[in-house]
């Protein structure tokens, strides 16, 4: 299984860019509360990734002071200095793992959603009724994600020990 490959990413402005070394783990939308005000729209799309395949090749990053997420642990929130594009995640609960913006991905398209969660919260006018995987709150990835993609973050957890 190869999952080496060169994705590049940036801000709206174009001051931040970054590249990830390996295609993402698993791509979802979340449709709770907090990711509808943070973002002010429906929900939004984020790719899972190793947190060691995320470089930031240009611009510069400011963050959140850690807020609680409804899971009740820390995130942070990164985004351009410049433009205030919100470009990663760092969830406390993701161990070796961090959430990169989809949309911020020159080839986001490549990358759809493979879940939607916290559908509970979900605005009435999105109709989701053809979508298969759609969870009213969080999901176990080890039921829901590929095998390819568990394995790839069990071995990076291991070599972390």
């Amino acid at each position: 299984m190869n999952n080496k490959i060169e994705l590049k990413g940036q801000c709206l402005c174009g001051e931040v860019k970054y590249k990830l070394s390996e295609k993402p783990l698993f791509t979802q939308a979340c449709h709770c509360k907090d990711c509808k005000v943070l973002t002010g729209s429906s929900y939004v799309i984020n790719s899972s990734i190793l947190e060691n395949t995320l470089t930031i090749t240009d611009g510069e990053l400011s963050a959140t002071k850690k807020l609680i997420a409804g899971s009740g642990k820390f995130i942070t929130i990164f985004f351009c200095k410049n433009c205030g594009a919100y470009i990663y995640t760092d969830y406390e609960s993701a161990i070796g793992r961090l959430n990169v913006r989809t949309q911020t991905l020159e080839n986001s398209k490549t990358y759809p959603p493979q879940a939607h969660i916290f559908t509970k919260d979900k605005d009435e006018w999105v109709n989701l009724s053809n979508i298969n995987n759609c969870f009213e709150k969080m999901y176990d990835p080890k039921e829901t994600w590929p095998n390819e993609s568990l394995i790839r973050i069990k071995e990076y957890l291991n070599t972390k020990k």
